[in-house]
């Protein structure tokens, strides 16, 4: 499996700017990304930018120049994200409009319950912590 490069940087500094204050910022498969209710709306990738966009929306943001779906890998299409055009990267206005409405749409999604990392990490704690406490009661 080939390994993924880093994300442009323009796209870097975009994302940082136009996703400010929305969502809780996390890292995707090792790129910056934000979520809404455990469920990511934007983020980025080696091709550049990602958005989870309603169909509505999808279907005006893929008219644009350059936008496309998001195919992560060949054959691997993710049916509700897209890539950015990079002519987005210098247009902060236009970006922040499309993050917006990307965060919008996954705050309406059901939320996503804690991943199983965040499961092994409270179960690990409470193991730990009934441990120090018969060692404290001996």
């Amino acid at each position: 499996m080939k390994k993924w490069g880093p994300a442009p940087e323009k796209w870097v500094t975009a994302f940082a700017a136009a996703s400010k204050g929305l969502g809780e910022p996390r890292k995707m498969f090792g790129y910056s990304a934000a979520f809404a209710n455990g469920n990511m709306f934007a983020g980025l990738h080696e091709v550049g930018l990602v958005m989870r966009l309603s169909e509505k929306e999808r279907e005006t943001f893929l008219r644009l120049d350059g936008a496309r779906t998001f195919e992560p890998m060949p054959g691997r299409v993710m049916r509700e994200y897209v890539v950015a055009p990079d002519a987005l990267a210098g247009d902060s206005a236009a970006l922040r409009s499309w993050i917006t409405g990307a965060f919008r749409y996954a705050s309406s999604l059901p939320a996503k319950p804690a991943g199983k990392g965040a499961r092994k990490s409270t179960a690990r704690k409470n193991t730990a912590a009934k441990s120090t406490a018969r060692k404290r009661r001996a």
